[in-house]
């Protein structure tokens, strides 16, 4: 493992993230593919998330973006969402996925929100 990096290296693969995400989905169960993120254990959807950045990583060293809060988010099913993928749907590609900051209860009919959340490169250690 290489044990400096440039933030450069970092920024060029989470720049590719801000312009390859279509869509947001929450999940009941950790997707791991695109079809689990988009259908099988999809609860909810925003389409086009707000993702800024790429920003230093903080504490944590490295770099980050950014998913802005969402307050208008489509539930597509009642459930337990503890999930999130965010997928690039025109390549049918899971871009990232992981475990939202607390599980969320939600019921067909409502929205759903989400507090902002980081999505971080941490630096190579050695």
């Amino acid at each position: 493992m290489a044990d400096i990096l440039h933030d450069d290296i970092f920024d060029l693969g989470l720049s590719e993230l801000l312009t390859l995400v279509e869509n947001l989905y929450i999940c009941d169960t950790q997707p791991t593919t695109f079809t689990e993120a988009s259908v099988t254990y999809k609860l909810g959807t925003k389409a086009v998330p707000t993702i800024t950045g790429p920003t230093d990583g903080g504490a944590g060293g490295g770099r980050q973006v950014t998913v802005s809060a969402i307050s208008d988010g489509v539930v597509d099913a009642s459930g337990t969402a503890a999930w999130f993928a965010l997928c690039d749907d025109s390549l049918s590609k899971l871009l990232v996925s992981g475990n939202l900051a607390a599980a969320l209860a939600i019921a067909t009919g409502s929205p759903f929100t989400l507090t902002a959340f980081n999505i971080q490169i941490p630096d190579p250690t050695t």
